[in-house]
C-alpha cells in the first residue's frame, strides 16, 4: 500500500465529477424525502412512498467513499427514479410535476456523473 502522500492528486474533471455525483445523490435523497412527506405527498400527511429514497441513501456511503461498484449500480439504479420522474412530471399537478422535472434533472446529473468517474 502506498503511503498518502505518493498518491497522485485526480485531476480536475475527476474532482467535479465526484463533487457532482455526491450532490445530486443527496439531492435526490432530500427532494424524495420533502416530496413524499410535506411538498406533495400522495396521500394528505404524508406516504410510504418516501421509502423510495432508501436504496439511494444505502448508496450515500459507497459514494462518499468513491467505490467504483456502488458508482456502477448506482448508475443503473437511477433509471428507475428518472422513470418515476417523466410519469409524474406527465401526469401530477403543481407543485408534484415541478418536483418531478427536478427530479428528473438530478437523475441525468447524478447518471453522467456516474458515468464519466468510471
Amino acid at each position: 500500500m502506498m503511503p498518502s502522500s505518493d498518491l497522485p492528486l485526480a485531476p480536475p474533471h475527476v474532482a467535479l465529477t465526484r463533487r457532482l455525483a455526491v450532490g445530486s445523490l443527496i439531492g435526490l435523497i432530500v427532494l424524495g424525502l420533502a416530496w413524499e412527506l410535506w411538498l406533495a405527498p400522495l396521500r394528505p400527511g404524508g406516504s410510504w412512498w418516501a421509502l423510495k429514497v432508501l436504496p439511494l441513501a444505502l448508496g450515500l456511503p459507497g459514494v462518499l467513499k468513491l467505490r467504483m461498484y456502488t458508482y456502477r449500480w448506482l448508475s443503473l439504479a437511477v433509471w428507475l427514479y428518472f422513470t418515476e420522474a417523466c410519469v409524474r412530471g406527465w401526469s401530477d399537478r403543481w407543485p408534484g410535476n415541478a418536483l418531478a422535472i427536478t427530479q428528473g434533472m438530478l437523475c441525468l446529473a447524478l447518471f453522467v456523473a456516474c458515468e464519466i468517474e468510471e
